[in-house]
């Protein structure tokens, strides 16, 4: 039997007071909305639909890239309502599954059991026990035991609401069945809404099985509806990754001082220090060390390398045994090979720095190709930019960068070349020669250092200079 998944996701949250669609909200730096889809396709289903409204050209926009179908809910009637537009659309056959763009935590085994209940043929809702159900809908059971209806926290009597299993919101059925509950809802409630949750009744009246299903996390079923629900969604999620990456190996320093926004993957011994910002696809092989404050977006980094405080490596790749950092940037496109060390203050963009190479303190390599062996000295630049175009270095291997070198491109340095500290380089210099610019250096015999002035004196100096000399 085929799945089609429907996501709710037409909410316009008032209580978050954004002007960003509540589905948009992120949590670990991407919309909710995006976890949700991401769990329906690890369960495979032929369709996903995203039943949206309010701020929908924003939402569709912000998910273009996503492999869902857009399904308009023009007029917000409630869940059940939601439901029956798309609906017209999931044949009889299917098994549909109902999720929300706001409970951003399910996952996908939590919902095995549902979809096995709903392809025999019955009504499978996911409920959960809370020590405080306020604001959810409880499960009713009769003296069977079984489900026989679900009532929400506003339509509760008091008998009702001292009920502490809820229901999570999440159900899977037949389409065909699904569909003929739907088209019996009504709406004699205090919201005067078409609950979803109403299909329970009319499944029980029909004489189908209603099946329960716990899920054994309450965080998995926890909906978001305002900034301070976010954050506690997010420490969750937080715990829930950090957990993830110490079982795979890795430690951390603190596992509630990491954010892990992507999809990060670490090898044995893996070390990581408070304030780690993990971003996009994230490679740390056996033996790394990530410092404290760091932050890597989509980057892989080797075997033995060790990424030093406050330092930012940015679509890159590393290779084994580097040191980076402290307060380095390895900015897109840039390649380091084993061993090199890019040290304090050091911004490298769009270049490759051969095995062994050092470019330690206070230095800009771009757009540059260096080879191995090579020593960039301190408060060195590579000057790539001539305000329109980006320019290529090559330094070849071996090469010795004097400090405070300025090598103006493009323009290449000779595989065993010395630049003389305090250079400017225009032009090629050739293998294994000192090359240097120098000005001639002049002592003024006789100079003294200015005297500090007082107020009026400084004015006056100052009228000075600045009054135009007469014609």
């Amino acid at each position: 039997m085929q799945l089609s998944v429907v996501i709710l996701a037409a909410g316009q949250g008032k209580r978050m007071n954004s002007d960003l669609p509540k589905v948009l909200q992120p949590l670990a730096g991407q919309p909710l909305l995006q976890h949700v889809i991401h769990t329906a396709r690890a369960l495979a289903p032929a369709h996903i639909y995203v039943v949206y409204g309010h701020g929908g050209a924003q939402v569709q926009s912000a998910l273009s890239h996503e492999p869902v179908e857009w399904v308009l809910q023009a007029e917000q009637l409630g869940t059940g309502h939601a439901v029956m537009q798309a609906m017209c659309v999931i044949p009889d056959d299917h098994t549909v599954l109902v999720l929300y763009g706001d409970v951003p935590l399910i996952r996908a085994p939590s919902l095995q059991g549902l979809l096995a209940s709903a392809e025999a043929g019955a009504l499978a809702v996911l409920t959960v026990e809370l020590d405080d159900a306020a604001g959810y809908g409880r499960i009713v059971r009769g003296a069977d035991g079984r489900v026989s209806a679900i009532v929400e926290h506003r339509d509760a009597n008091a008998d009702q609401l001292r009920i502490r299993e809820a229901n999570s919101g999440v159900l899977a059925a037949p389409a065909g069945r699904l569909r003929e509950w739907l088209l019996g809802l009504g709406r004699n409630n205090t919201q005067r809404e078409y609950f979803l949750t109403d299909v329970v009744a009319g499944a029980v009246t029909a004489g189908y099985c209603v099946d329960s299903i716990k899920t054994a996390r309450s965080s998995e079923v926890l909906g978001v509806n305002d900034k301070i629900q976010l954050a506690q969604v997010e420490a969750l999620y937080r715990r829930e990754r950090a957990e993830e990456l110490m079982l795979a190996g890795a430690t951390l320093a603190d596992p509630a001082r990491i954010d892990i926004r992507g999809d990060v993957q670490v090898g044995r011994d893996v070390y990581i220090d408070i304030n780690a910002v993990l971003i996009g696809t994230v490679r740390l092989a056996a033996g790394v060390k990530i410092g404290p404050n760091c932050m890597i977006i989509n980057s892989q980094i080797e075997a033995g390398t060790e990424v030093f405080a406050n330092s930012i490596i940015d679509h890159a790749v590393v290779a084994e045994n580097c040191r980076i950092g402290p307060f380095a940037r390895v900015r897109p496109d840039t390649v380091l090979h084993h061993d090199v060390h890019i040290g304090n203050f050091v911004e490298i963009k769009g270049s490759e720095i051969g095995a062994g190479s050092k470019v330690n303190h206070l230095s800009y390599v771009g757009d540059a190709q260096v080879g191995s062996s090579v020593n960039v000295g301190a408060g060195s630049v590579t000057c790539n930019y001539d305000g329109h175009n980006k320019w290529p270095t090559i330094i070849e291997d071996r090469a010795f960068i004097g400090s405070g070198s300025m090598l103006v491109a493009p323009v290449r340095i000779g595989a065993g070349a010395t630049i003389g500290a305090g250079s400017t380089i225009t032009h090629n210099a050739p293998d294994a020669e000192l090359t240097l610019t120098r000005a001639k250096q002049t002592t003024v015999a006789g100079w003294t250092r200015p005297e500090k002035q007082n107020v009026d004196a400084k004015a006056a100096t100052i009228d000075a200079a600045l009054t135009p000399p007469k014609k």
